[in-house]
């Protein structure tokens, strides 16, 4: 129905900079009904948490952690989500996972970037 793919994943020292980019292909239909579309992340022992979503209106929201490092974007013609991470701390290492909220249905999920954050 939908596949997301990242991209952008890499390691940085501390302080760098990354973006991680998503676009949603598949079926127009069911791309047409995703609403919010964001970002989460799992770090090795902890469980999967959201950093960021924007809603197809606009419309952010961010974890308190990365209120004022990272910013989320959206182009809804190019069904693509990307997140610019400024600031990096080795906190921030992990797994980030695209997802994309459908009006109604399951979540849909990427396979997973990698981001490492060097002290």
């Amino acid at each position: 129905q939908v596949q997301l793919v990242e991209s952008g994943g890499g390691l940085v020292q501390a302080g760098g900079s990354l973006r991680l980019s998503c676009a949603a292909s598949g079926t127009i239909f069911f791309i047409n009904i995703i609403n919010a579309m964001g970002w989460y992340r799992q770090a090795p022992g902890k469980q999967r948490e959201l950093v960021a979503d924007i809603t197809r209106g606009g419309r952010t929201n961010y974890v308190d952690s990365v209120k004022g490092r990272f910013t989320i974007s959206r182009d809804n013609a190019k069904n693509t989500v990307s997140l610019q991470m400024n600031s990096l701390k080795p906190d921030d290492t992990a797994v980030y996972y695209c997802a994309a909220d459908p009006v109604y249905g399951s979540r849909y999920w990427g396979k997973g970037t990698q981001v490492t954050v060097s002290s």
